[in-house]
Protein backbone atom coordinates (compact mmCIF):
# COMPACT_ATOMS: atom_id res chain seq x y z
CA UNK A 1 0.00 0.00 0.00
CA UNK A 2 1.11 3.30 -0.70
CA UNK A 3 1.42 5.75 2.04
CA UNK A 4 1.51 9.39 1.63
CA UNK A 5 4.61 9.71 3.53
CA UNK A 6 6.37 7.46 0.95
CA UNK A 7 4.35 9.37 -2.22
CA UNK A 8 6.25 12.50 -0.40
CA UNK A 9 10.08 10.82 0.32
CA UNK A 10 9.65 9.37 -3.65
CA UNK A 11 9.07 13.01 -5.22
CA UNK A 12 11.67 14.33 -2.76
CA UNK A 13 14.54 11.88 -3.73
CA UNK A 14 13.15 12.07 -7.67
CA UNK A 15 13.22 15.96 -7.11
CA UNK A 16 16.85 16.11 -5.57
CA UNK A 17 18.40 13.38 -7.75
CA UNK A 18 20.74 15.23 -10.76
CA UNK A 19 19.37 15.91 -14.37
CA UNK A 20 21.40 13.42 -15.75
CA UNK A 21 19.62 10.69 -13.66
CA UNK A 22 16.65 10.70 -16.07
CA UNK A 23 17.35 10.82 -19.82
CA UNK A 24 14.50 10.81 -22.40
CA UNK A 25 14.45 8.42 -25.38
CA UNK A 26 15.78 10.17 -28.38
CA UNK A 27 12.67 10.82 -30.66
CA UNK A 28 11.05 12.61 -27.32
CA UNK A 29 14.39 14.87 -26.83
CA UNK A 30 13.56 18.38 -28.01
CA UNK A 31 14.76 19.18 -31.78
CA UNK A 32 14.05 21.16 -34.88
CA UNK A 33 11.78 19.87 -37.09
CA UNK A 34 9.74 20.84 -40.36
CA UNK A 35 5.63 21.08 -40.44
CA UNK A 36 3.36 22.28 -42.66
CA UNK A 37 4.26 25.75 -44.01
CA UNK A 38 0.52 26.94 -43.48
CA UNK A 39 1.26 27.13 -39.57
CA UNK A 40 1.92 30.84 -38.02
CA UNK A 41 4.98 31.26 -36.06
CA UNK A 42 4.66 31.54 -32.19
CA UNK A 43 1.59 29.21 -31.84
CA UNK A 44 1.87 25.67 -30.49
CA UNK A 45 0.84 22.69 -31.92
CA UNK A 46 0.13 19.52 -29.29
CA UNK A 47 -0.43 15.92 -30.42
CA UNK A 48 -1.65 13.99 -27.36
CA UNK A 49 -1.59 10.49 -29.29
CA UNK A 50 1.94 10.90 -30.07
CA UNK A 51 3.35 13.00 -27.03
CA UNK A 52 4.54 16.06 -28.93
CA UNK A 53 3.95 19.68 -28.57
CA UNK A 54 5.47 21.79 -31.67
CA UNK A 55 6.36 25.19 -30.76
CA UNK A 56 6.50 26.49 -34.31
CA UNK A 57 9.13 29.05 -35.00
CA UNK A 58 8.98 30.15 -38.55
CA UNK A 59 6.26 29.05 -40.91
CA UNK A 60 7.54 25.53 -42.03
CA UNK A 61 9.96 25.02 -38.73
CA UNK A 62 9.12 24.32 -35.38
CA UNK A 63 10.88 22.69 -32.24
CA UNK A 64 9.70 19.52 -31.06
CA UNK A 65 9.32 18.34 -27.37
CA UNK A 66 8.39 14.90 -25.75
CA UNK A 67 5.23 15.50 -23.27
CA UNK A 68 3.33 13.87 -21.07
CA UNK A 69 -0.51 14.16 -21.40
CA UNK A 70 -3.97 13.69 -19.81
CA UNK A 71 -5.54 10.39 -19.08
CA UNK A 72 -8.35 8.88 -21.30
CA UNK A 73 -11.41 11.96 -20.53
CA UNK A 74 -9.28 13.42 -18.54
CA UNK A 75 -7.34 15.64 -21.80
CA UNK A 76 -8.09 18.54 -22.81
CA UNK A 77 -8.66 19.28 -26.62
CA UNK A 78 -9.11 22.29 -28.40
CA UNK A 79 -7.89 25.89 -28.68
CA UNK A 80 -6.71 28.02 -26.40
CA UNK A 81 -4.61 31.16 -25.57
CA UNK A 82 -1.94 31.69 -22.89
CA UNK A 83 -3.51 33.95 -20.30
CA UNK A 84 -0.17 33.54 -17.72
CA UNK A 85 2.79 32.46 -17.26
CA UNK A 86 4.61 31.46 -13.74
CA UNK A 87 7.77 30.52 -12.81
CA UNK A 88 7.85 28.23 -9.90
CA UNK A 89 3.95 28.12 -9.91
CA UNK A 90 1.78 27.31 -6.82
CA UNK A 91 -0.65 24.67 -6.90
CA UNK A 92 -3.71 23.08 -5.63
CA UNK A 93 -5.39 20.35 -7.19
CA UNK A 94 -9.00 21.00 -8.35
CA UNK A 95 -12.26 19.82 -6.48
CA UNK A 96 -12.91 17.16 -9.44
CA UNK A 97 -8.96 15.83 -8.91
CA UNK A 98 -9.36 15.70 -5.23
CA UNK A 99 -13.02 14.01 -5.46
CA UNK A 100 -11.91 11.62 -7.97
CA UNK A 101 -8.62 10.53 -5.60
CA UNK A 102 -9.12 11.77 -2.56
CA UNK A 103 -6.33 9.57 -1.09
CA UNK A 104 -4.13 11.14 -3.30
CA UNK A 105 -4.88 14.45 -1.88
CA UNK A 106 -5.92 14.27 1.65
CA UNK A 107 -3.82 17.10 2.41
CA UNK A 108 -6.24 19.34 0.34
CA UNK A 109 -9.30 18.20 1.31
CA UNK A 110 -11.70 20.64 3.69
CA UNK A 111 -8.67 23.17 3.61
CA UNK A 112 -8.08 26.04 0.79
CA UNK A 113 -4.20 25.10 0.82
CA UNK A 114 -2.16 26.10 -1.51
CA UNK A 115 1.23 24.13 -2.52
CA UNK A 116 3.56 26.84 -2.63
CA UNK A 117 6.07 26.69 -6.04
CA UNK A 118 9.80 24.76 -5.63
CA UNK A 119 11.47 21.56 -6.60
CA UNK A 120 8.81 19.52 -5.16
CA UNK A 121 5.85 20.95 -6.99
CA UNK A 122 4.00 18.88 -9.09
CA UNK A 123 3.91 21.72 -11.67
CA UNK A 124 7.54 21.85 -12.14
CA UNK A 125 9.58 24.68 -12.52
CA UNK A 126 7.22 26.58 -14.87
CA UNK A 127 3.86 26.92 -16.27
CA UNK A 128 1.80 28.09 -19.04
CA UNK A 129 -2.13 28.49 -18.09
CA UNK A 130 -4.81 27.77 -21.13
CA UNK A 131 -7.36 30.15 -21.46
CA UNK A 132 -10.67 30.16 -23.45
CA UNK A 133 -12.63 33.26 -24.01
CA UNK A 134 -10.63 34.68 -21.29
CA UNK A 135 -11.32 32.08 -18.54
CA UNK A 136 -9.38 29.68 -17.12
CA UNK A 137 -9.22 26.05 -18.39
CA UNK A 138 -7.68 24.83 -15.65
CA UNK A 139 -5.45 23.10 -17.88
CA UNK A 140 -1.34 24.40 -17.90
CA UNK A 141 1.69 23.48 -20.25
CA UNK A 142 4.19 22.57 -17.07
CA UNK A 143 6.90 21.02 -15.51
CA UNK A 144 6.81 18.01 -13.59
CA UNK A 145 8.49 15.86 -10.62
CA UNK A 146 8.29 12.77 -12.61
CA UNK A 147 10.30 12.98 -15.96
CA UNK A 148 9.36 9.46 -16.32
CA UNK A 149 5.53 10.41 -17.56
CA UNK A 150 6.62 12.25 -20.75
CA UNK A 151 5.70 9.44 -23.40
CA UNK A 152 3.04 8.78 -21.26
CA UNK A 153 -1.12 9.09 -20.84
CA UNK A 154 -1.08 9.72 -17.20
CA UNK A 155 -1.93 12.92 -16.13
CA UNK A 156 -4.64 15.12 -15.09
CA UNK A 157 -5.22 16.73 -17.99
CA UNK A 158 -2.36 19.11 -18.02
CA UNK A 159 0.52 18.79 -20.75
CA UNK A 160 3.83 17.89 -19.04
CA UNK A 161 7.45 18.92 -19.65
CA UNK A 162 10.89 18.41 -17.83
CA UNK A 163 12.03 21.41 -16.24
CA UNK A 164 14.68 22.06 -18.54
CA UNK A 165 12.58 22.06 -21.64
CA UNK A 166 9.69 23.61 -20.48
CA UNK A 167 11.58 26.38 -19.23
CA UNK A 168 13.02 26.29 -22.80
CA UNK A 169 9.53 27.02 -23.92
CA UNK A 170 8.48 29.37 -21.24
CA UNK A 171 11.13 31.98 -22.38
CA UNK A 172 10.31 31.50 -26.16
CA UNK A 173 6.48 31.66 -25.82
CA UNK A 174 4.74 35.19 -25.40
CA UNK A 175 1.35 35.72 -23.22
CA UNK A 176 -1.45 35.46 -26.00
CA UNK A 177 0.19 32.95 -28.00
CA UNK A 178 -2.42 30.19 -29.56
CA UNK A 179 -2.37 26.83 -28.29
CA UNK A 180 -3.72 23.87 -30.41
CA UNK A 181 -4.66 20.58 -29.06
CA UNK A 182 -5.76 17.65 -31.66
Amino acid sequence: MHTRRLFLASAAALAAAPAAAFELEPPLRPQSVSIRQDLEAGQIIILPRAHFLYFIETPGQAIRYGVGVGKAGLAFTGTARIGAKKEWPTWRPTNEMIDRDPHLYQEFIDNDYVQPGGPTNPLGARALYLFQNGRDTFYRIHGTTAPQTIGQSVSNGCIRMLNEHVKDLYARVPIGATVTVL
